[in-house]
This record gives C-alpha cells, sequence and structure tokens, in this order.
C-alpha cells in the first residue's frame, strides 16, 4: 500500500499559480456578460441613487464601460417605449431592475419583471415599452459597446401565436 496523498505527490494546487487562471478584469464570454448583469442588479448602492425620471422621453446614464463593452441604466415612466429596432452589430442583456417592462418581438410579446433578464445577438429586433402603472428601471450591457440602434417598422414585432409565448 503506497502512504503518499495526491497533496504529496502534486502539492498543494494553491502553491503553483502557474496552473491556475489568471481571474479576467473585465468579462469576455456571454456567461460573463450576464453575471455581470445580475451582480450590478443586486447591488442597488451601484445605480439606484442615479435614477432619474423624465416624463418627456426615456431617461439613460452610461453607467460603466471596459474594453469592448459599455452598461447603461434606463428608466422609463408608464407610456414610454423604446420603438422596435435592433442593437447593430452588439450582442446585449438586458436586466429588469425595478418594474415591469414589456418586451415584443416577431415571437410574441412576453411581461419582464424586477430580475428578468434578456439575451440577444446582432440583429435581434424587439420593442421595450412601460405598459405598466408604475416606472420602471433597466439595465443594459452591450458588447461591443453600442455604436448604432437601428429603428424598425412596427411589422417586425408583432406578435404571432407562438406556443408558450404570451401574448397580448
Amino acid at each position: 500500500m503506497n502512504s503518499d496523498s495526491d497533496l504529496q505527490i502534486a502539492g498543494d494546487i494553491l502553491e503553483v499559480p502557474h496552473l491556475l487562471q489568471t481571474p479576467r478584469e473585465h468579462p469576455a464570454t456571454v456567461a460573463e456578460f450576464v453575471g455581470l448583469a445580475r451582480s450590478i442588479a443586486a447591488d442597488r448602492s451601484q445605480w439606484e441613487h442615479l435614477v432619474r425620471y423624465d416624463a418627456t422621453s426615456r431617461w439613460y446614464h452610461r453607467l460603466r464601460t471596459g474594453p469592448g463593452y459599455e452598461v447603461w441604466l434606463l428608466s422609463w415612466v408608464p407610456g414610454q417605449d423604446s420603438g422596435p429596432h435592433d442593437h447593430g452589430r452588439s450582442s446585449g442583456v438586458l436586466t429588469v431592475l425595478d418594474g415591469t417592462l414589456t418586451e415584443r418581438t416577431e415571437r410574441g410579446t412576453r411581461a419582464l419583471r424586477a430580475g428578468a433578464q434578456r439575451v440577444f445577438a446582432p440583429g435581434y429586433v424587439h420593442e421595450v415599452l412601460n405598459d405598466a402603472l408604475e416606472p420602471a428601471v433597466s439595465l443594459h450591457v452591450y458588447y461591443p459597446g453600442l455604436t448604432e440602434m437601428p429603428m424598425h417598422t412596427a411589422q417586425h414585432c408583432e406578435a404571432r401565436s407562438v406556443p408558450g409565448v404570451v401574448t397580448a
């Protein structure tokens, strides 16, 4: 019987830094961008004091930038909407922080309550609106950073009957 333990043979893995993956300072994968959005959402002290509401237009504030990405904070009073649009060559993560927003796509309409997240690729056409009675706040992570937001006609977001998707 061999009395050597794995630790004696291989050594303590924490003592072998060249074997450890270096933690990234900035996200680089979809999962890491989703994690970034979740961590910001969970820490209200990062964003709550910045929120403003504007009855004439959607309010927005760039919260953070990093290599190849940016994070935006938006507020929505009842009745405000984005209009049908895509995000050019950017992918993104939409996270609802407070309230409820409605997302319309050609596949249907869904209510996004606080904590809900949507991940989308370049060319994804949607319309986001606050059709609730209370204001809403959302967080948007774009990678690469948002350089364009082409607008589309309403027909791109007309709901069709899709199993499992609630339509208005």
